[in-house]
């Protein structure tokens, strides 16, 4: 605990502390969590999916919240796979770099450079759009997911 009550980990969760994502890159708000364009588009329409409250893991989470969190895992992956018409979507809970639960969804396209390699695994120069292009993406998923 700090001196304020906020337990220590809240205290210094990037999330948390409105540190990460860019609220600029805010897709949807979700009943369990918030969706953002990530920040590199070298994949197009690579999203991170953030747990609204604190959790580094699944497990932390009530049975209904996990129940719910997945059914918005998927409805955001439907949603990309339509919008980018992609041949596959990835997904990727990790959380050692940023300690919340967090989902990178990222929709694979047949222009892909590597289809059968991670998006973390790929070498590239990060792609950041500007603000008109990552506004159309923003809003082509929004379509898609019905917001």
């Amino acid at each position: 605990m700090t001196d304020t009550g906020v337990p220590s980990a809240v205290a210094t969760c990037t999330v948390c502390a409105g540190r990460w994502p860019d609220p600029v890159d805010r897709i949807a708000e979700l009943s369990e969590s918030v969706l953002y364009l990530n920040t590199d588009q070298f994949f197009p329409g690579w999203s991170v999916l953030v747990l609204r409250r604190h959790a580094t893991e699944l497990f932390e989470l009530s049975r209904d919240q996990r129940a719910q969190l997945m059914d918005e895992v998927s409805d955001v992956a439907r949603a990309l796979k339509l919008a980018f018409d992609a041949r596959k979507v990835n997904y990727a809970l990790f959380g050692n770099l940023v300690p919340h639960v967090h989902w990178h969804l990222v929709p694979r396209l047949g222009t892909d450079p590597a289809p059968r390699e991670s998006v973390f695994a790929v070498p590239h120069e990060a792609v950041r759009l500007r603000a008109v292009e990552r506004t159309d993406r923003i809003v082509r998923i929004r379509n898609r997911l019905g917001r």
